[in-house]
């Protein structure tokens, strides 16, 4: 009778439980969505700061926020949402706090010389960028999270908190503006 005892306790049942628990502990889930999708939001981000050490910073701010607000999100199909609408949100905090420092006469001025920043400085690529950087806040949103993140409508829509109308008509009067620029350009 012991041993059926030892075996009943309470401290092994709430070791078994956690064993087969079928929900991960809030440090793997965010190691696992860091892993799987941190560098694809940096690169998001850094099309809209056009800075990748702000670009970082942002992320690692994201997966911080995403860290505390967890055990409020009960929904985790939305989670991946939540941290892109987060990383939106955070550059467009730097970009603000950027305009503040450049009317101050602080101009922001990103590091160079990296490997990516190489790359970019092909002439069509600048082209775009510039063409992009001239777009306002949503539309380049819209348009990152569309053609970077390939997100559908409705996917860009959650993550902007805007209608999916909203999304689309952005979407076109933005690629129409750039053809416009870049054919002004060339």
């Amino acid at each position: 009778m012991q041993g059926n005892m030892a075996a009943d306790s309470p401290a092994r049942t709430r070791a078994d439980l956690h064993a087969t628990s079928p929900a991960p502990s809030i440090d793997a889930l965010v190691a696992d969505l860091h892993q799987a999708h941190a560098l694809t939001l940096v690169r998001m981000a850094n099309l809209l700061l056009r800075d990748k050490e702000s670009a970082e910073d942002v992320v690692q701010d994201a997966f911080i926020g995403l860290y505390r607000a967890l055990p409020r999100l009960t929904d985790h199909d939305q989670i991946l949402p939540y941290l892109r609408a987060a990383v939106i949100n955070r550059a467009r905090s730097a970009l603000r706090h950027r305009r503040r420092a450049l009317q101050r006469g602080d101009p922001h001025e990103p590091p160079g010389g990296s490997v990516e920043s190489a790359v970019l400085d092909r002439a069509d690529r600048v082209a775009v960028l510039t063409a992009v950087s001239r777009l306002p806040r949503r539309a380049r949103e819209v348009l990152v999270l569309r053609f970077y993140l390939e997100l559908s409508d409705t996917e860009i829509a959650a993550t902007l908190g805007i209608s999916r109308g909203t999304v689309s008509s952005t979407a076109s009067r933005a690629l129409s503006a750039l053809g416009r620029q870049l054919r002004e350009e060339l």
